[in-house]
């Protein structure tokens, strides 16, 4: 049966291979030479159960979703929990001590993306939440482009969108002349795409805006946990990001820039906390972080993804680029050579080894067939997890691709040379004789017929008797 009909009739035509086979082939194939992990992970040894029976190593190439928490984040969780409680106006131990963690991960994370020294450090719930919290301060147009995240693309009130061209640099040129054709309060830019992970010259980006009046926000969300940014150095005045791509997952990222936009602005929330005073005919609302952060914080997410940060430091930022370098070079040659494969790429300013400055991900379409029955069974059959679809970045899927939907490989600190040649082996074998078990489409997308994987304990726990 030929590629189209495997993809096309969605059913099995060969007997599943054993799953423990899997297991052993993976066992007694020696190790590749090239990077191992660089950071201890939670997830780190995971195993998974696979179709037919038996467990695989999982391999997470689905990290620009959201990363595993490092393992020293979930040890500090661990160790914060017992003093968790209220803060700011607290007696007891606990709510002195819960306060006094909060301000100092303010601090930490001021330090470690180089803010100004009356830069304000809010804490969000993620990226998207500290990008619609800066929308309601920005006193004018923003302008943005077609390849933004939706989270920097919805949520500006007065948005003016400049399509991508075809190189970065001819890009520039075109932002350069719409903020000069109209002037505009804010240009609000990506750092890095997670669709095609091409990363965008900051420092220049920052002088464009300047030039015209602007001031310049950048969503770091997939930039920062692979690359440092420094704010001050760089010009940014507002940074987003998240915890859970930095491998803090515990429901808190931040917005850290300038403060007269924020003091102007109304509360991000209305609530206890950020009030001075409140009257029965008005109310005095406070200023600086707490303007925006009312009612109880999330402690423990500001804790770890201050530690978080602190683990990526130590880790080394050389470090961190060499290694991911040299799986993002092993991922995108390995796709290369793969029949019935195209990756995506928005630019045309790719360098020396022909990659140009990416980051570790890699969204490919098929000439033939569905990426979504593709991503199933990578992680029903073969326990690698990656995604399927548009990425919330249409627009500029829409630009890049010929098909409807994309898979995507993304890669971080905890991937190994292992990670991508297992994904690579599994991609060949897929496209070349098709899923080994029959799967059907639902509206929540592809599922195996029968999945006999079992679930692990702790998973019925919520289950009603």
């Amino acid at each position: 049966m030929t590629v189209t009909e495997q993809f096309a009739t969605r059913e099995a035509v060969r007997p599943a291979p054993a799953a423990q086979a899997t297991v052993t082939d993976a066992a007694a194939r020696p190790r590749p030479v090239g990077p191992g992990p660089l950071a201890v992970l939670a997830d780190a040894g995971l195993e998974v159960p696979v179709l037919g029976g038996g467990f695989v190593r999982h391999v997470n190439l689905d990290v620009a979703a959201s990363a595993p928490a490092l393992e020293v984040v979930a040890q500090q969780v661990t160790r914060v929990l017992p003093y968790y409680a209220s803060v700011h106006r607290g007696s007891g131990y606990p709510s002195q001590l819960s306060t006094s963690l909060v301000e100092d991960a303010r601090l930490a994370v001021a330090r470690h993306v180089g803010a100004r020294d009356d830069d304000l450090v809010v804490f969000t719930r993620n990226t998207t939440d500290a990008l619609n919290l800066l929308a309601g301060a920005v006193p004018g147009d923003t302008v943005v482009l077609d390849l933004e995240h939706h989270a920097n693309l919805l949520p500006w009130r007065s948005r003016r969108l400049v399509e991508g061209r075809a190189t970065i640099a001819a890009t520039l040129e075109a932002l350069d002349a719409e903020l000069a054709r109209t002037p505009a309060a804010l240009l609000s830019v990506t750092g890095a795409s997670n669709v095609t992970g091409e990363v965008l010259p900051i420092d220049r980006l920052a002088e464009i805006a300047h030039a015209h009046g602007a001031r310049i926000a950048v969503d770091a969300a997939q930039l920062l946990p692979h690359r440092r940014v420094d704010v001050a150095a760089s010009g940014i005045d507002y940074l987003a990001f998240s915890g859970h791509k930095a491998y803090a997952p515990f429901g808190a990222g931040a917005l850290v820039g300038r403060a007269d936009w924020l003091d102007a602005a109304p509360a991000y929330l209305a609530g206890g906390g950020a009030v001075d005073a409140v009257r029965v005919d008005g109310v005095d609302w406070k200023h600086g972080v707490e303007r925006h952060e009312a009612g109880t914080p999330n402690v423990i997410g500001a804790v770890a993804l201050a530690r978080a940060l602190a683990e990526l430091e130590r880790l080394g930022d050389d470090a961190r680029h060499d290694h991911e370098q040299a799986l993002t070079r092993r991922l995108h040659e390995g796709l290369a050579a793969q029949r019935g494969v195209r990756v995506l790429s928005g630019f045309g300013d790719e360098q020396g080894d022909g990659l140009g400055d990416r980051l570790g991900i890699a969204t490919i379409e098929l000439e033939r067939g569905s990426v979504g029955l593709l991503a199933a069974a990578l992680g029903a059959e073969h326990g690698i997890s990656v995604r399927a679809g548009r990425f919330c970045a249409h627009p500029f899927f829409e630009r890049t691709a010929t098909r409807a939907n994309g898979l995507r490989a993304s890669l971080g600190a905890g991937s190994s040379a292992d990670d991508v040649d297992r994904f690579l082996d599994a991609l060949a074998t897929l496209i070349a004789d098709g899923p080994a078990h029959a799967y059907d489409r639902s509206p929540e997308g592809w599922c195996p017929r029968v999945d006999d994987r079992p679930r692990p304990d702790f998973a019925a726990d919520f289950a009603l008797a």
